[in-house]
C-alpha cells in the first residue's frame, strides 16, 4: 500500500498528536495532494472527527415553513421571486401541520428540528406566528429546535432564544471573494453580521455553504477558514442540485470524489463542529453515501429538503447502523 504524502502526513501529526489546529497553508497543501490519495484524505478526516468529536451522529429534519416569494436573488436558490422555478409558493403553513411534523420526524429517532422560511428578514405578522408554532413543538415533543430565518434582527434573535430555540442557521454559502457572483441583493457582510447577531443572544451558530456553484478549491478552503473565525457549532455542507428556472440550472454537477473532499477538507480545517451533510447528497453522492460519513462528516439532514425530496430517514438509520454510528439524542 502506497505510504500517504508529506502533507497528509504532517496534518496528521498536527491533529491529532499536537493537538492543535491546521494553518491555511497546511491545508493548501493537503490540497494539492492527489486524487490518486482520497482514499487516505478520508481515512485521515474520519480519524480525526473520531478523536475531536467522537462516534455520534447528529441527524436533523427540515420544516418549509414558509416556501417561495423570496426577495433575493440567490442564484442557486429555487425559492427566489426572481426566478421561474415553479416551486410551490404559500405564506406559512398551519400550526398543526408543523406540530404533526415534528411529531413524524421524533417519531423516525430524529432529534434536532428546524424552522425554515425564505426570507429576507422576517415580518412582525410572521415572526409572532413562528414564536406560536415553536411553544406549540416544544410542548408536544422533546427535540431540539433550530431556525433559519435570513436577516434577523438584534430583537428577534433575542426572542428565539428566549422561546426555546438553541440554534439559528444562516450560512455564509460561499467564500467573501466568491459571494458576489451567487447573490447581489444582500453582502456576504451581511451575512457575517446575522452570524454575529444570532450567537451574542445566546443561540449557537449553524452556518455553513453551498459547493459545485463556480467556486474553486482554494475559495472552498477560505470559506471553511472564514467560517471557523466564526465558531460555529454546526457546518452544513450542501451540493448544488441545478433548478430548472434559476441562473445556475446548466452547472454541473460537482463529481463524487471532488465532494468527498470537500468533506475532509473542511473536517481538517473544523476538527470540532457538527459537521452536516446536507441539500443534494443523495444526487452527488449517489449510491456512497456511506464514504460521505467516513470522509469525516457527523450529521445529516434527514428527510426531504426545503424544494427537493430527500431520501427517508429510515435509509438513513440503517446506513449508520450498519457503520456502527450511533445516533446522538437530543441536547
Amino acid at each position: 500500500m502506497q505510504s500517504p504524502p508529506d502533507p497528509l502526513l504532517l496534518a496528521e501529526a498536527a491533529l491529532l498528536s499536537e493537538r492543535r489546529r491546521l494553518t491555511r497553508d497546511e491545508v493548501l497543501a493537503v490540497a494539492d495532494v492527489g486524487i490518486e490519495h482520497l482514499p487516505a484524505l478520508l481515512d485521515l478526516a474520519h480519524r480525526v472527527r473520531l478523536a475531536w468529536c467522537g462516534e455520534k451522529v447528529e441527524l436533523e429534519s427540515l420544516v418549509n415553513v414558509k416556501s417561495g416569494a423570496c426577495p433575493e436573488d440567490c442564484t442557486f436558490c429555487g425559492q427566489s421571486a426572481r426566478h421561474r422555478t415553479g416551486v410551490e409558493t404559500y405564506a406559512m403553513l398551519d400550526v398543526e401541520e408543523i406540530v404533526a411534523a415534528a411529531r413524524a420526524t421524533e417519531a423516525q429517532g430524529v432529534a434536532q428540528f428546524c424552522f425554515v422560511a425564505a426570507e429576507r428578514l422576517p415580518s412582525d405578522r410572521m415572526f409572532e406566528r413562528l414564536l406560536e408554532c415553536i411553544g406549540a413543538v416544544r410542548r408536544e415533543t422533546d427535540l431540539d429546535l433550530g431556525c433559519s430565518l435570513g436577516l434577523v434582527s438584534e430583537d428577534q434573535a433575542r426572542a428565539l432564544h428566549e422561546a426555546g430555540v438553541r440554534c439559528f442557521n444562516h450560512n455564509l454559502e460561499t467564500s467573501r471573494e466568491f459571494f458576489p457572483r451567487l447573490c447581489t441583493t444582500h453582502s456576504w457582510d451581511d451575512r457575517v453580521a446575522t452570524a454575529k447577531i444570532v450567537k451574542s443572544a445566546g443561540l449557537e451558530l449553524c452556518c455553513g455553504g453551498i459547493f459545485g456553484v463556480g467556486e474553486t478549491l482554494a475559495q472552498r478552503i477560505d470559506l471553511a477558514f472564514e467560517l471557523a473565525e466564526l465558531e460555529p457549532v454546526e457546518v452544513p455542507l450542501n451540493f448544488l442540485t441545478p433548478r430548472p428556472g434559476t441562473p445556475l440550472e446548466d452547472q454541473p454537477l460537482l463529481g463524487v470524489e471532488e465532494a468527498l473532499q470537500t468533506i475532509a477538507h473542511f473536517r481538517l480545517v473544523l476538527p470540532d463542529v457538527w459537521l452536516r451533510i446536507a441539500g443534494g447528497r443523495e444526487l452527488v453522492l449517489g449510491d456512497r453515501q456511506a464514504d460521505g460519513m467516513l470522509a469525516g462528516a457527523n450529521g445529516l439532514i434527514v428527510g426531504n429538503y426545503l424544494t427537493t425530496l430527500g431520501r427517508p430517514a429510515a435509509e438513513d438509520i440503517e446506513m449508520l447502523e450498519a457503520l456502527q454510528m450511533p445516533v446522538a439524542g437530543p441536547g
